[in-house]
């Protein structure tokens, strides 16, 4: 059950970032926010899910 709280919040994650990224015109904060949401799956797979 605990692992599916943690999916759910991945999916949650990529949901907001996809929608951060298509409202947000410049391509150097899109960037960012990709980084961002990456390093976040990166640690939560890393911390929680290896």
């Amino acid at each position: 059950m605990e692992s599916f709280v943690y999916y759910l919040f991945i999916l949650l994650l990529i949901i907001v970032g996809f929608f951060v990224v298509k409202k947000v015109a410049g391509c150097l904060i899109r960037t960012v926010v990709t980084i961002a949401v990456l390093a976040a799956l990166a640690a939560i797979y890393y911390f929680y899910l290896r």
